[in-house]
């Protein structure tokens, strides 16, 4: 028979309360159980004493003949002195997953382009830059007219060039919505 020193939990509805029990590890949670060995109240404050109740000698007795502690349970031991408990380390764990590695991989490789651009462009011959420049700000006011400038007047509303201005989206095969047909 396999034993197992574990919690068994009692009490209400969002008030937990358990017995630490020796129990056939195929029996029920709540269920049959061969000895209490101890009581755990995780309402009670953190350093109180009644929080966390053992009978020692019999957890002893119990680990000597087989029985094994819960992870929850080997806690308490440990902190009792009565079972060392080995940390425990998943390196795994704090990895990050496949969709936040491919995510980081496409951010190094977007920022390494960056880079070789930016590089590049400081790189590049001192003789272009003065070609680039930008014409100044008479040449823009001559070469191109001022906004709306198509030399051409304002269309007034009668007029057939107005028509045409506000039909602009509208086909000539199709006829305007709610014209008639």
């Amino acid at each position: 028979m396999a034993l197992a020193i574990r919690l068994a939990r009692g009490g209400a509805k969002k008030r937990p309360y358990y017995r630490i029990v020796v129990a056939d590890s195929r029996s029920p949670r709540d269920g049959r159980f061969i000895e209490k060995v101890g009581t755990y109240n995780p309402l009670l404050a953190k350093d109180s004493p009644e929080r966390v109740k053992l009978d020692g000698e019999r957890i002893s007795h119990w680990l000597s003949v087989g029985a094994q502690p819960s992870d929850r349970v080997l806690r308490f031991l440990d902190a009792a002195g009565i079972k060392e408990r080995a940390a425990r380390n998943n390196p795994n764990k704090a990895k990050p997953g496949e969709k936040a590695t491919e995510r980081a991989e496409e951010r190094a490789a977007k920022e390494a382009e960056a880079a070789e651009a930016a590089a590049a462009a400081a790189a590049a011959p001192a003789e272009e830059a003065p070609a680039e420049e930008a014409p100044t700000a008479d040449a823009e006011s001559t070469a191109e007219p001022a906004e709306g400038g198509d030399d051409t007047p304002p269309a007034t509303e009668g007029s057939p060039e107005g028509a045409e201005a506000a039909g602009e989206g509208a086909s000539a095969e199709e006829p305007a919505e709610g014209a008639a047909q």
